[in-house]
């Protein structure tokens, strides 16, 4: 679940949607110029692929409007594009300069489908363009010699590894500075806006699938008393040191964020009431069987916490965290160092409101 492709996607599907916006609009104006053109010359089975993907752009430009299936109108429309590129290199008609609308191939790929589809597509169009090139022009020597075939060999190739150079550094970059937005730097956990980023995924989820989906909500018990005891060093200390047995504690599917000061947030998913409580003592057990040292001290923590589970407490992450809150104070007032379900509460209420 600490995995940021998800959020990498949503985060650049403004910026791809941009880029196909402008390409639709040139594609319009350029496919009914060359319509013109094309049927001037007599050439008619290109001008009417020229109209037809003219026409189709503007289907496409109402189809995006709020789509939220952008990677799919991308491929629908590019692999079309790229076909009707083809086309007009394939024309008996076409000259050799046409050849030069192949180094849009790369780019377009790469900036619309990132850089593994988009070096994929680059690679079949591109070679696809060269067969059709040697194929038309085996017989024209000038065209043929050594020099022209190295210059456009080398300036495709060049386009190409630029592209893709270009579209990994671009990756890593937001992946870093997306990992530094969603994480709290003094644990390096997630922060509230990572939790709610997952929780939005796992609910989907949880939807689609019907699987269960749980909220664990942990306070540490007594943490002012460690601030004022051995000051706030110690309080990180101990705040980085639970944040270790949590990461420990919870399976790769699960994800553990820091809300704020002693307080955290975790997300179980696939997880039932009865699973929920058993991961929850699991916590609660290593946390308070684990003291950390600070220097020549030994300092011993403990944590009550509260559960809530999707659907049946709540449909949204704010409400869940809420009945996860009333709970964990529920079991700060049973004593401390334990952890409690809101169904518990539940169960409590109706028990009294039926005695009366």
């Amino acid at each position: 679940m600490e995995s940021y492709s998800e959020s990498q996607k949503q985060l650049a599907r403004p910026y791809r949607k941009a880029v196909l916006r402008a390409l639709l609009f040139i594609t319009l104006v350029s496919g009914l110029l060359f319509f013109v053109l094309n049927t001037s010359r007599g050439n008619y089975p290109l001008a009417y692929v020229e109209l037809g993907m003219a026409l189709y752009s503007v289907f496409i430009l109402w189809a995006i409007r709020r789509t939220a299936h952008l990677e799919r109108w991308i491929l629908a429309y590019t692999l079309p594009f790229f076909t009707a590129m083809m086309f007009a290199l394939l024309s008996p008609r076409a000259t050799a300069t046409v050849f030069a609308w192949v180094l849009l191939v790369p780019i377009l790929s790469h900036l619309l489908m990132g850089r593994r589809l988009g070096l994929a597509v680059s690679l079949f169009f591109m070679s696809v363009a060269a067969i059709i090139f040697f194929a038309k022009n085996r017989h024209d020597p000038e065209l043929m010699e050594v020099l022209p075939i190295a210059n456009i060999t080398i300036m495709s190739m060049c386009i190409l590894v630029f592209s893709h150079i270009y579209e990994i550094t671009r990756e890593q970059s937001e992946s870093r500075l997306l990992k530094m937005a969603q994480t709290d730097p003094l644990t390096g956990l997630a922060n509230r806006a990572r939790l709610e980023d997952v929780f939005e995924r796992e609910k989907r989820r949880s939807l689609r699938h019907g699987t269960p989906l749980s909220i664990l909500l942990l306070d540490l018990d007594h943490f002012k008393k460690v601030n004022d005891d051995f000051g706030h060093e110690a309080g990180d200390m101990a705040l980085r040191h639970v944040s270790d047995l949590l990461r420990r504690s919870l399976r790769a599917t699960d994800l553990a964020a820091r809300l704020g000061g002693e307080e955290f947030a975790l997300i179980l998913s696939d997880t039932t009431e009865e699973q929920s409580l058993a991961v929850a003592e699991k916590i609660r057990q290593a946390i308070a069987a684990t003291p950390f040292h600070y220097y020549h001290s030994s300092i011993t923590l403990t944590v009550s916490g509260g559960i809530s589970e999707y659907q049946r407490d709540g449909d949204d992450l704010l409400t869940l965290l809420s009945h996860a809150d009333r709970a964990m104070y529920h079991a700060k007032a049973q004593g401390r160092n334990r952890m409690v379900h809101a169904s518990a509460l539940r169960d409590e209420w109706i028990k009294r409101r039926h005695h009366r």
